[in-house]
């Protein structure tokens, strides 16, 4: 029998952008919640998405930005069912 996959009510949905994308080879994911308390930082260790540069103090690189439900948020924030979150890597212009 093949595992149900997770909706948005026991899950989040995982958004990268730019080079993350590119490094981890998918743009979107629904990732089901851990039953304990769950973070951005949680979520980004444990999908694996560090390239081996130095982590912050909450996991992440420094230079990596967190959006929760499409508003700025730090990477220890509390993550419920349905939230999306999203990992953007530095962006310049030109």
């Amino acid at each position: 029998m093949v595992a149900p996959s997770p909706d948005l009510a026991t899950a989040v949905r995982v958004r990268l952008f730019a080079a993350l994308r590119e490094r981890a080879g998918w743009a979107e994911r629904l990732v089901p919640l851990a039953a304990s308390p769950t973070s951005a930082a949680d979520l980004w260790q444990r999908l694996a998405l560090d390239d081996g540069s130095a982590a912050g103090a909450a996991g992440l690189p420094p230079t990596i930005r967190v959006a929760i439900n499409q508003a700025f948020a730090s990477a220890d924030t509390p993550l419920r069912p349905g939230d999306e979150v999203a990992f953007l890597p530095p962006i310049t212009g030109g």
